[in-house]
């Protein structure tokens, strides 16, 4: 061999074993993912859902993926933006309820009408599979780790809420434009705002009563601020909301590959079912707490139930219509989304 050649050899395989060496660096390399949410960390989902999902993600990837939490807007910006925060890197995974950016996750609001769904876990499941069948275009441009539900959403206020003719005129807290067209159709004002702003509402006089579900209510303080909550006869709630964890694709794109299964293995429907869990837990621990503060718990009988279910059903009518606009087959997605809960419900 010609020393030209010697060279020309040496040069490759130094080549060869740099570029080995830089690969395995970045295999060996700890990578930290930033993730942003509303709630303190203390409430169901940060406690219950996200800090198990960061430790498991941190454990199966061998301590080479941190998971940095950010728990209530720590990072900036304001509820309704966290989607877009994931989208645009500002945070590497957000959490964020989707009916908090109206009008743009078309599809995923037949989970939010009412009398839909009852049990968390249940209705998320049936929320996760529905999302990958039927509403995945509205969530491309991130990286879609899960979507849930939570459970029963019910009704929380200062007088009681006892019949239809109580809510009247009642200005009451509403998380979504589905929910608030509820409330109107109810015969209630609504006053929308993120959840985050319920205690401070609920102090100044602002609202008079918010819709949540139980689970959320320890950690606003309602159960100190109200004494007077009204749930529904059979097992769906009021209303529920819908919630996306969500993660920025180029921060998953740079992942190295066994990284990516992780975050893989760690989404879609047993994450889902996890948050889920996590609701349903909170829901028992919240109505509990109000039962020991010897708060009045109003429960609506059958046939009372079924004259808000009446009522309310101008919503369903309205968003079918509504959808009609924008070329989507709302009454289709209504009837495949009903199909879906009963069979997660068995």
């Amino acid at each position: 061999m010609t020393s030209c050649n010697r060279r020309t050899a040496l040069m490759a395989l130094s080549g060869l074993a740099a570029a080995n060496f830089a690969g395995s660096a970045l295999a060996q390399q700890t990578i930290t993912l930033r993730l942003h949410q509303f709630l303190p960390g203390q409430a169901p989902i940060p406690s219950r859902a996200i800090a198990p999902w960061a430790k498991k993600v941190e454990t199966e990837s061998g301590g080479r993926i941190k998971v940095q939490i950010f728990n209530a807007m720590q990072l900036g910006g304001t509820p309704p933006q966290l989607f877009d925060q994931a989208r645009d890197g500002v945070a590497d995974i957000t959490w964020t309820v989707l009916g908090y950016t109206p009008g743009r996750f078309n599809k995923a609001e037949v989970f939010e009408l009412p009398f839909m769904s009852g049990s968390a876990e249940q209705s998320s499941r049936a929320f996760q599979e529905y999302v990958e069948k039927f509403a995945a275009d509205e969530f491309k441009d991130v990286k879609l780790l899960a979507v849930h539900t939570h459970g029963p959403g019910l009704f929380h206020t200062k007088t009681p809420v006892t019949g239809l003719e109580s809510l009247r005129g009642m200005k009451i807290r509403g998380g979504s434009r589905v929910v608030n067209n509820m409330l109107v159709k109810l015969g209630a004002t609504p006053v929308g705002m993120p959840v985050p702003a319920v205690t401070d509402a609920l102090s100044k006089g602002t609202i008079e009563g918010t819709t949540i579900p139980w689970e959320v209510t320890p950690s606003l303080k309602v159960t100190e601020l109200v004494k007077n909550h009204t749930t529904f006869a059979g097992a769906t709630g009021l209303y529920t909301q819908t919630f996306a964890f969500s993660m920025n694709k180029g921060a998953y794109d740079r992942l190295p590959a066994d990284l990516k299964k992780v975050i893989d293995d760690n989404s879609g429907m047993e994450t889902a079912a996890l948050f889920g869990r996590a609701m349903d837990d909170g829901d028992k621990i919240g109505r509990e707490i109000a039962e020991k503060a010897k708060n009045n718990i109003v429960a609506l009988d059958v046939a009372e139930t079924q004259r808000w279910r009446r009522t309310a059903g101008a919503v369903e009518t309205d968003w079918i219509n509504e959808m009609k606009g924008k070329n989507i087959d709302g009454a289709k997605l209504v009837s495949e989304a009903r199909a879906l809960i009963a069979k997660h419900s068995k």
